[in-house]
């Protein structure tokens, strides 16, 4: 058996890569591995959320996809003889850096993610499967088989599944996979369109059922994402196919051609019933599956993986005890769930053969919809829920308020807003961070020094004076994905003190 790790990562895609740097940045012993030879070249995710570009600016990669994406602001919907412009992300846009829907493929996030880790010498062990593992007391014995047949037997503190909806830890480890499965066949095609407004995603509904064209940029200018209909031939997707579904759908006057990739595909939404059984945890797809409306899954398993990765770090080095690992499930799982029911509800809605959906389809849609994108309040709803911005782990063990908690601004628990402008960029480093807003004299380093000790290089100290999140003397402890652990008014440090030495106890308590 080979040297022991802290980490064995199971699965290649966005979420392990994610996983993997988060890793990296917290100095972890760890290993990345996926049975497949190469990354994707082509898939079916093609949405980054402003949250989710938020949390990987820390790594350096954030400016990366954004210069390989497309940025939209606008959603086109084209109802019947009606088209109604939607704005994206109109509602708050102070609120994040990064205030619209990148589309980006998800070959191309990943190519991202990987040339980050292999800048800093972190090799991605492709060809490399895990065919078995085995919890031992304190580690997991992993049987791994690389490509050329040779097998290795690695000890691992931990092991983390993301290696999607087919995942072997989650098999192994005896986690159920409760859900259903979707009647519907779906087609997707990346290829050029002519007389589509650039800029824009575009949604045709009708009582058939609805088609979407999204910027893509590369490979092609389009991904085009289809119901295929019940009278539809099985077998090749080819492009007098998705000519023919285009116009069926209400999408006349359009020019389709030039496929560079096509593919069919069933939709499921099901969920692990945990997310975590001994030493092995489960991330991404592995976790949850769902359909695409609303672009959340890609996202949502990065966001998995970020909020594990710094707890597993620290609980290896000893900074934190193990207890700060039972906060994954207890965060995450909610969020998953909450999106299976979301894309349940919209999947159902847009695609339902039901007589009265496809006549609200048809006939009440061209109606309401102008009315539901003048109605602010929804669409501040719809923003901080497609955004992810309004992720928060308020009920979180790891979430505490102090006993004066501010009257305005972000909670405990919160994601810490780029308010004022600027404040995340200067989080963005790996670590705890500690804001302390009011006048510089209320924090001198002697009052500060005792909270500090035994956490050198754990915690960095922010005096913001009155440019911060809070109208008042506030201190608010950042954790290492962005969230606020712990927020207070005043400047009395007993309950800041409480938190470090429940969850970061190097120090003397």
């Amino acid at each position: 058996m080979t040297a022991s790790l802290d980490v064995l990562v199971v699965g290649a895609g966005p979420t392990g890569l994610a996983l993997a740097a988060q890793l990296r940045a917290h100095q972890s012993r760890f290993r990345i591995v996926d049975r497949s030879h190469d990354r994707v070249r082509e898939s079916r995710a093609l949405a980054v959320q402003p949250r989710t570009l938020e949390a990987l600016a820390g790594f350096g990669v954030t400016d990366r996809l954004v210069a390989r994406g497309n940025p939209a602001m606008g959603l086109r919907l084209h109802l019947n003889r009606r088209t109604v412009s939607v704005p994206l992300f109109d509602i708050e846009p102070a609120d994040t850096p990064y205030p619209f829907l990148l589309f980006l493929s998800q070959a191309e996030t990943e190519s991202v993610l990987g040339e980050h880790l292999a800048a800093r010498g972190v090799p991605i062990e492709r060809g490399t499967e895990l065919v078995r593992l085995e919890q031992q007391g304190r580690q997991v014995s992993c049987r791994l088989r690389r490509r050329d047949g040779v097998e290795e037997t690695v000890a691992a503190r931990y092991v983390v599944g993301c290696d999607g909806a087919h995942s072997t830890v989650r098999a192994q480890a005896g986690i159920d996979f409760e859900g259903y499965a979707y009647p519907q066949t779906f087609l997707l095609a990346d290829l050029d369109v002519a007389g589509l407004e650039p800029g824009a995603a575009h949604s045709y509904m009708t009582g058939a059922g609805m088609l979407f064209f999204f910027p893509l940029g590369s490979p092609a200018p389009w991904r085009m994402l289809a119901m295929r209909p019940s009278d539809a031939p099985l077998g090749e997707v080819t492009l007098p196919l998705l000519r023919e579904i285009a116009v069926r759908y209400g999408a006349r006057g359009l020019e389709l051609r030039d496929p560079v990739w096509t593919t069919d595909f069933r939709l499921h939404n099901r969920g692990a019933v945990r997310y975590r059984s001994g030493s092995c945890f489960l991330a991404g797809d592995a976790a949850h599956i769902h359909s695409p409306a609303g672009g959340q899954g890609m996202n949502i398993g990065i966001q998995d993986a970020l909020n594990l990765g710094w707890k597993i770090a620290l609980v290896c080095r000893g900074a934190a005890p193990e207890e700060l690992l039972e906060t994954y499930g207890i965060e995450r799982a909610p969020v998953g769930r909450g999106v299976r029911r979301f894309t349940d509800r919209a999947f159902v809605i847009g695609t339902s053969p039901h007589p009265a959906l496809r006549l609200a389809r048809a006939r009440l849609a061209p109606h309401v919809a102008p009315l539901a994108v003048r109605a602010t309040p929804l669409r501040r709803r719809v923003f901080r829920a497609v955004s992810e911005l309004g992720i928060h782990y308020r009920r979180s063990p790891a979430s505490t308020p102090g006993t004066r908690p501010p009257r305005r601004g972000p909670r405990a628990g919160d994601r810490l807003p780029d308010l004022p402008h600027g404040l995340q960029a200067r989080i963005a480093a790996p670590g705890w961070h500690l804001l302390l807003a009011g006048p510089p004299h209320l924090w001198p380093d002697q009052r500060l020094a005792p909270l500090l000790t035994g956490r050198a290089g754990l915690i960095t100290v922010h005096r913001l004076g009155d440019r911060s999140p809070w109208p008042d003397v506030a201190q608010g402890l950042v954790r290492p994905d962005g969230h606020l652990g712990y927020v207070a008014r005043g400047a009395q440090l007993e309950g800041l003190r409480a938190y470090l030495a429940r969850w970061l106890p190097m120090g003397p308590a």
